[in-house]
């Protein structure tokens, strides 16, 4: 929404207490927000410390989700909602590098279930491979995005989660038929048109 010179005037005459009213009543309707205002003015822990608690989180979530992993809607809809809360850490803090390397230790948590996983029907986990698929480009994309700085630390996430998909024979087969080549696993490999390559395949029917 674009603001007038106008409103904005209007919204700089308010008294101090009509703004601080309006400030608190708009912050009860936005939680986001408010998250984001006390990590940014008060809050002790840093982004380090909130991304090292994040793992710890994933790290906890996904081994009680995996005792549901035969049930794959289940464990998907568990999946969704531990990556929900890395996009809030995200949004919350700004941590472009949590970004990657959050959603890549989620892939990596969940396929340390790969003997269960491969025990169960391909159509049973299909969704969740396709998931985890799209959660790698994405990672991929924003890679190219990232300070190069930070690449050394990021292969070694790429490399753990190519080591646990070579383990998993349809999981591997899923990533060759939809594009995923796996000689991306390295930051300085990855194509400077990553985004646009994801979005053709997805145009072509894939990543679905």
């Amino acid at each position: 929404m674009e603001y007038s010179k106008e409103f904005k005037a209007a919204l700089s005459a308010f008294s101090g207490a009509e703004k601080d009213k309006l400030i608190f009543r708009l912050l009860r309707k936005d939680k986001l927000l408010s998250k984001k205002l006390y990590f940014e003015l008060i809050d002790p822990e840093t982004t380090d410390d909130k991304r090292n608690a994040m793992e710890e989180h994933i790290k906890e979530q996904v081994l009680l989700a995996s005792k549901y992993v035969g049930n794959a809607q289940y464990f998907l809809s568990a999946v969704r909602k531990i990556s929900a809360e890395i996009t809030e850490h995200t949004k919350v803090t700004t941590d472009k590098f949590g970004e990657i390397s959050l959603n890549l230790f989620l892939v990596n948590k969940v396929l340390e279930n790969n003997s269960d996983l491969s025990r169960q029907r391909f159509d049973n986990v299909y969704k969740l491979y396709i998931y985890i698929i799209n959660k790698i480009f994405k990672s991929l994309t924003l890679v190219k995005k990232l300070d190069e700085d930070y690449w050394i630390e990021i292969n070694e996430y790429l490399r753990d989660t190519l080591d646990k998909i070579l383990e998993n024979h349809y999981l591997q087969k899923l990533c060759i038929n939809n594009g995923l080549d796996f000689n991306w696993f390295e930051c300085d490999r990855i194509p400077d048109n990553i985004d646009q390559i994801m979005k053709d395949i997805k145009s072509q029917g894939f990543l679905r």
